[in-house]
């Protein structure tokens, strides 16, 4: 394995063990997890006591796809979507407060566009 991409894969697994040792998904406040990949993003809203995924939307869902295909969105704009979906799927199930696990990756671009449309939409965190 190159040394660069071994160096940056253990910094992600560290900023992730830093985040994740903080934030637990309990009855009272679900954990939100958002997973991105060079073209795809999902999240979850997990209960840590269940071991149980609640809730869950992805850019893979037809819901999702049949917009993009509609026309010419941006990664950023697909995250809003997802985020949107996300929100209305919980609020749907009772659930309003969460706490917002990045996953490692920084609260920035695809990652905070995601966590304000959930906001938007009616999660509280």
């Amino acid at each position: 394995m190159n040394t660069a991409i071994k160096l940056k894969s253990t910094r992600y697994e560290r900023r992730k063990k830093h985040i994740r040792k903080k934030i637990s998904g309990s009855p009272e406040r679900y954990r939100l997890t958002v997973t991105r990949s060079l073209t795809n993003i999902s999240a979850q809203i997990i209960d840590d006591v269940a071991m149980q995924t609640l809730v869950s939307a992805s850019s893979l869902e037809k819901q999702i796809k049949d917009v993009v295909a509609s026309g010419k969105k941006t990664k950023t704009e697909i995250s809003v979507l997802v985020g949107t979906l996300l929100a209305e799927r919980a609020v749907a199930k009772n659930i309003q407060k969460v706490a917002f696990d990045r996953n490692g990756f920084l609260y920035h671009g695809r990652v905070k566009a995601l966590a304000d449309s959930a906001r938007n939409a009616g999660l509280e965190f």
